[in-house]
């Protein structure tokens, strides 16, 4: 028996400080054969039970693909041919037709959402919408994990079917990506049956090409964090609420039990050098970088091989083993799965795998489960020698009173209640202008009402309403203006037309370069300093007092003024319609820009001289700003 170092549960919790028997029993003789691989060597194979035999420096070899494959009498259930197909899987998207593919984590089911779930929503949704706003086909897929011994335990609490249990809460996720207005193409649920399907087939697979073992496993298990924790990942503690003396986790603070099961073991160590390959050539794979860092020196030092399965008996809601219902797969196996589900797996046609949008661009995750989407998908991924994703992007937790959000502290903030209170497009651009990603962001409502005045009052609304909502002249005759006017110079030179000219020239190229980066923070400051910029050049200007002269000179001032300030405007309502979609479009209409003429390649200046006529009723010239009216709270 071989005794498993501690893994703790750095980077999400995981399969760890557990001791696994990989010896299950002596080959016989007579069950030895050998197989073709790639380096034109022979190896070793048990086909008593099914595993290739390592070599001597406990690598295992690819096979040719000439050579015999290997079977399991597993069956797809939905094959209708009785027997599952083979596939070839590409090893990068083809070019050109690829869909942009960007996924949220699937939300646990085992209590209500929260502003950390819409806050992982919204990031994915914006770069979902500005993939689009770019031109591309883009696909978003969401959702709720809905297996494990945590929902398991939780419907039996409340004395109710597993099934029943899931619906109930997977029903407010949804209605959470409804009311955040999140444009996701796809909603999955682990208890789907295609994605059932798909994870069977997966293990079929592992299991097939010699990546799964049966073995004996023990260690401190905590049904909470779905994970097992090392003897020094433990403690000895006393419960509050009861008195009563627990073994709970380090970290977490989570009740554990001692468990002695035998079940399936996934060898990951096998891809340990290849892990470490992939990370060293893809140094900017995770963002931030800090955390590939950690994931790194975790592989490097802790890696184990993983168990995969649960015993049916103490593990009933789940999918089951193929070949084995005493058996049920590890949850987040069967989680991680469904990333490949929505993108077509297990249907792809040979060698068009990317029609589904696979490869994903970027996957979206919380920082507490980089390990499992760090680690353990790279690995099943290459197991089966399937395209990885493209880059996870880490982000950070919002908290409440410094403290991480928690159902059973109470301080968890209701989504639904701050969308109602300060409006949709308040929140998303909120939590995308204040939410971390290397750095965890702490909610105070004083926030909220701060970040609207001063971002959204202040500096959109108030140069939107200076150029579009005057008493003193009308945007399309300036518009106008400059379509007709001669190259011949004025006399009368605006200070600062030419500086903020520039700077509405590098904002679509800086903020774009900001979302390249997966850093929507950065690329909504360096917008909202432009506009900052552009209030400043209106204010100084002054062009109220020009506006009545009938000097042509000075009314070719004026034009230049309002023109310059409202293409800062107009190029920032475009780029910023994927964190505010509702109140940007609502800026476009009162600036008259056109349906068609609302894409990236149009926030440049002067690109657009067809604007200026409100489509919307814009009230009584010099009106409050309508765009962003005074908060309940404010009142």
């Amino acid at each position: 028996m071989q005794v498993l170092k501690g893994l703790g549960k750095k980077f999400g919790g995981a399969e760890q400080g557990s001791r696994a028997d990989k010896s299950s029993g002596p080959l016989s003789t007579n069950t030895i054969r050998t197989v073709h691989f790639e380096r034109g060597t022979l190896q070793a194979f048990d086909s008593s039970r099914n595993l290739p035999i390592p070599a001597a420096d406990g690598t295992l070899l690819r096979r040719r693909r000439h050579a015999p494959a290997m079977r399991s009498p597993w069956v797809c259930p939905s094959c209708t041919h009785g027997q599952t197909s083979r596939r070839r899987f590409a090893s990068s998207d083809s070019k050109g037709d690829k869909p942009y593919y960007v996924t949220t984590p699937i939300f646990y089911v085992n209590a209500s959402p929260h502003v950390g779930h819409m806050y992982s929503m919204l990031l994915a949704d914006v770069l979902k919408r500005w993939q689009v706003l770019k031109g591309r086909t883009a696909i978003l897929c969401t959702g709720t994990d809905e297996h494990g011994s945590k929902v398991q335990q939780a419907a039996a609490k409340q004395g109710v079917p597993a099934k029943e249990f899931c619906d109930t809460t997977a029903e407010k996720f949804r209605d959470l990506a409804k009311a955040i207005g999140m444009a996701n193409d796809h909603f999955i649920r682990t208890t789907d049956q295609d994605h059932k399907e798909a994870v069977q087939h997966f293990w079929h697979l592992l299991k097939e090409k010699g990546y799964i073992y049966e073995s004996k496993h023990e260690g401190w298990y905590c049904v909470s964090d779905e994970c097992f924790y090392g003897n020094n990942e433990i403690e000895r503690r006393v419960e509050p609420q009861t008195g009563r003396t627990i073994m709970a986790a380090v970290e977490s603070g989570n009740e554990v039990e001692w468990i002695e099961e035998k079940n399936y073991h996934f060898r990951m160590t096998a891809l340990k050098d290849r892990l470490l390959a992939f990370y060293e050539a893809n140094p900017d794979w995770i963002v931030p970088r800090a955390r590939q860092k950690e994931v790194v020196a975790w592989v490097s030092n802790n890696l184990e091989d993983l168990s995969i399965s649960r015993p049916v008996q103490r593990l009933d809601w789940g999918v089951r083993v193929p070949d084995d219902p005493t058996q049920t797969i590890y949850v987040w196996v069967d989680a991680l799965i469904n990333y490949l589900t929505k993108a077509g797996f297990p249907g792809w046609r040979p060698g068009r795998e990317h029609e589904g949008g696979w490869p994903a661009d970027v996957q979206v995750i919380g920082k507490d489960i980089v390990r499992f989407h760090g680690v353990y998908w790279p690995a099943l991924l290459m197991a089966l020698d399937l395209p990885l994703p493209k880059q996870l992007l880490s982000h950070a937790h919002w908290t409440l009173g410094k403290k991480k959000m928690s159902k059973s502290l109470g301080n968890v903030v209701n989504p639904f209640f701050a969308i109602d209170r300060w409006g949709l497009d308040t929140m998303r651009y909120f939590m995308m202008r204040d939410g971390g990603i290397e750095k965890d962001a702490d909610y105070e409502n004083s926030l909220v009402i701060a970040r609207y005045q001063k971002d959204l009052q202040s500096t959109v609304g108030n140069l939107m309403n200076r150029v579009a909502k005057s008493k003193k002249w009308k945007l399309r005759d300036s518009v106008v203006w400059v379509a007709q006017k001669s190259s011949a110079p004025t006399s009368h030179k605006v200070e600062g037309s030419e500086e903020l000219k520039a700077l509405v020239d590098g904002m679509a190229p800086a903020m774009s370069q900001h979302m390249d980066e997966l850093n929507p923070n950065a690329a909504i400051r360096s917008v909202l300093h432009v506009l900052s910029e552009a209030n400043k050049y209106i204010s100084a200007a002054e062009p109220w007092k020009l506006a009545n002269s009938t000097d042509p000179e000075v009314q070719a001032a004026k034009h230049e003024v309002i023109y310059y300030a409202s293409e800062a405007v107009r190029s920032a309502g475009i780029l910023l319609q994927p964190v505010m979609p509702t109140k940007m479009g609502m800026l476009l209409d009162m600036m008259g820009v056109e349906a068609g003429k609302r894409r990236f390649e149009d926030a440049v200046f002067g690109k657009d001289l067809t604007y200026g006529t409100p489509a919307v009723d814009l009230g009584r010239p010099g009106e409050f700003n309508s765009l962003f009216p005074p908060q309940p709270a404010e009142n």
